[in-house]
């Protein structure tokens, strides 16, 4: 899908990155309509990227579902969609570089074998006796990884004590999400990453992956997420109803009133594209009210 956007060098390029194991939600509508409106309003580029990278857990028919949600938004992307699963050939090259590099090793623990904590290094010096090579993990040292937030302010972690060694090549020989995301980011040249703050913990993890394959560090912007009445993020997991095609103009002017846009009463029911012609000259990301003391 095409737009008068200008594709200058210098323009901001944005992407929106759904994983299809379910239709879109109401949050994953307001990740995409922040991530949407904070390019378009500096005339960036936009992206999408479909992350079907891992087949067990996909939904027959839901990568279509989202791309049909997404144009009864009104959220055109340029350029053609991309899918990870057709991307196996850019990971293996990353993976090669990571292992000549002497950044990665094999594991042979299974999740139960690690539990909840930072991996504790049980392969990191080669595999014990009679443990085959399950993972492929990637080594982390003690510095710390920050960067600064444009919503969230400065974040940073110590990956050694906050996850340890982490894979990049899972069990069953799919390439894990953390390598993916920096080498499609990377490759399709994002300047700006636009997302909910329940994954800001992952992108030191993702800085790490940056700097070990020489790629550019793209901006972050991590948004606060929609809740339900319980106070629990809507997510596929939690059970949060899907938007369809047909209820996009409510879905739209409800994720715009949570992004701090809220349209004029009057405005309920007006077609996308008026919705976002309103919403783009008006668009800021909010930064969270640090409370007293």
């Amino acid at each position: 899908m095409g737009s008068d956007v200008s594709d200058h060098a210098t323009a901001p390029v944005g992407r929106f990155a759904p994983s299809p194991t379910g239709p879109l939600h109401q949050g994953s509508v307001v990740a995409a309509v922040a991530s949407y409106l904070d390019a378009r309003a500096r005339r960036g580029r936009w992206l999408l990227r479909i992350d079907d990278l891992d087949p067990p857990r996909e939904v027959a028919g839901a990568a279509d579902l989202i791309v049909e949600t997404l144009r009864a938004l009104g959220l055109e992307w340029d350029g053609e969609i991309v899918y990870q699963s057709r991307r196996g050939a850019a990971y293996a090259e990353a993976l090669a570089v990571l292992e000549a590099a002497g950044a990665t090793f094999p594991c042979g623990c299974t999740r139960a074998m690690v539990g909840s904590g930072p991996y504790p290094g049980t392969c990191r010096n080669g595999l014990p006796r009679g443990r085959r090579a399950r993972s492929l993990r990637v080594r982390v040292d003690a510095r710390v990884i920050g960067f600064d937030d444009r919503v969230q302010g400065r974040y940073a972690q110590r990956l050694d004590t906050e996850c340890g060694d982490f894979i990049v090549r899972r069990a069953d020989g799919l390439v894990a999400y953390h390598l993916a995301v920096v080498v499609d980011d990377a490759a399709a040249g994002v300047t700006d990453v636009v997302r909910g703050v329940d994954l800001i913990a992952s992108t030191p993890r993702q800085l790490h992956l940056q700097r070990l394959l020489g790629l550019p560090r793209p901006g972050y912007a991590h948004i606060d997420v929609v809740r339900d009445a319980r106070g629990v993020k809507l997510s596929k997991q939690s059970g949060a109803p899907a938007v369809l095609p047909a209820e996009a103009p409510a879905a739209l002017h409800a994720a715009l009133a949570f992004l701090g846009l809220a349209p004029p009463p009057e405005a309920l029911g007006a077609p996308v594209r008026e919705l976002l012609d309103w919403a783009l000259p008006r668009w800021a990301l909010r930064v969270p009210v640090a409370a007293d003391g």
